[in-house]
Formats: C-alpha cells, sequence, structure tokens
C-alpha cells in the first residue's frame, strides 16, 4: 500500500483554539480558515460523510460520482482540497486511489472549535 501525499502535510495544527481566551497568532488563524473553508462546501461536507459512512471506511472517485451527482474531474477537485487540508487521506492502488478520513485532524479541528469549558465537560463524561 503506498500513501501518497501526508495527510498532515496539509495543515500544521495550531495550538492555542480561537476561544482559548488568548489572541491566536496570525498563522495559526490563517492555517484554521484554510481547513475551514474545505469544510464550508456542501459537496465536500457530503464526500466526508459519504467516504466515513462507506463500508470499508474509504471509497475511490468513481464510489463518489454517482451520489453526489458531479464529474469526475469535479470530485477530484473537492478531494484534493479535502486532502491538502489535511482531512482525508489518499492511498494509491494500481491504478486507482482511495480516500479516507483522518480522525484525529477532524478530532483537532473540533476542539479548537470547542470552548475550554465545554471541551472539559466533554472529556469528563
Amino acid at each position: 500500500m503506498a500513501y501518497v501525499g501526508n495527510a498532515s502535510a496539509g495543515m500544521t495544527r495550531p495550538q492555542v483554539s480561537p476561544l482559548a481566551g488568548e489572541p491566536i497568532k496570525r498563522a495559526d488563524a490563517e492555517r484554521l480558515a484554510g481547513v475551514l473553508k474545505a469544510f464550508a462546501d456542501p459537496a465536500r461536507l457530503r464526500l466526508l460523510s459519504l467516504i466515513q459512512s462507506a463500508p470499508e471506511g474509504e471509497a475511490s472517485v468513481s464510489d463518489l460520482t454517482a451520489p453526489l451527482g458531479l464529474s469526475q474531474p469535479t470530485v477530484s477537485h473537492h478531494l484534493r482540497i479535502l486532502t491538502e487540508a489535511g482531512l482525508l487521506e489518499r492511498e494509491k492502488r494500481g491504478v486507482w486511489a482511495y480516500y479516507r478520513l483522518v480522525p484525529s485532524a477532524i478530532a483537532t479541528v473540533a476542539d479548537l472549535l470547542t470552548p475550554p469549558r465545554k471541551r472539559s465537560a466533554r472529556r469528563n463524561r
């Protein structure tokens, strides 16, 4: 199995949440904004959902075009954006590429957007 690209290379995660009560650095805000832009598209949100709910937790472009009702180049474009943002990883197998979620990246974004009071309450459950 050959992994193409590095999911963590797409986003160096900020160390400070914008909701932590202290100012977030400009570079951290720019990185987080890039990831949030990847989330902020209905087709990309559907792609994340379709991939997560796939039987093996992974899907190829050909698995995703019909459910989305989009062309192969458009689906590939959206997958590239999600991969570059570090939300998906891509594995090349022969001529096919399969995509799967990077749970740690999605959990990091969720943590960064959860106010610290709520975050500690969630962990204490």
